[in-house]
């Protein structure tokens, strides 16, 4: 009983802790992406004219994403049942949200004016057995930047 009393309370916290977190990081993605919002990009098609370019050069922008405990627990009882599982969607968000800015922001200090063909890539990163509940994920958005 008294274990049962200490995973419930390990669990509010991680519940609280985890969120506190979540939010902190979508105020700093929110406000970054107004930093940067001057920086168009774009997606060409093999027959279609690229812009003029005095120089050009490719950024990488990548971010690992794990879920808290407690959203993996959730996730893992949704799993039950099936349908949306909601706390994947936002790491996943978070994750795109997040790398599209670091590639963002090295082509903005390197000088770009735009950036052209992003492509996005993504992987899981699970522990240590195939039955480990907690989840990673690894984003990552490139794209050439030019000026």
């Amino acid at each position: 009983m008294e274990s049962l009393i200490w995973f419930g309370i390990l669990m509010c916290i991680g519940y609280f802790v985890g969120q506190h977190l979540e939010q902190k990081h979508y105020r700093s993605i929110r406000s970054r992406e107004r930093q940067t919002m001057h920086i168009p990009m774009m997606n060409f098609g093999a027959k279609q004219p690229i812009p003029q370019a005095l120089d050009s050069q490719m950024f990488v922008g990548s971010v690992v994403i794990a879920n808290d405990f407690f959203k993996s627990f959730s996730a893992g009882l949704r799993n039950l049942v099936g349908g949306r599982i909601v706390v994947y969607e936002s790491m996943i968000d978070r994750g795109r949200r997040e790398a599209v800015l670091r590639m963002k922001e090295d082509a903005i200090a390197w000088g770009a004016t735009q950036i052209v063909n992003v492509r996005f890539a993504t992987s899981t990163i699970s522990g240590q057995s195939q039955n480990n509940a907690n989840t990673s994920v690894e984003v990552m958005a490139y794209g050439t930047g030019i000026r």
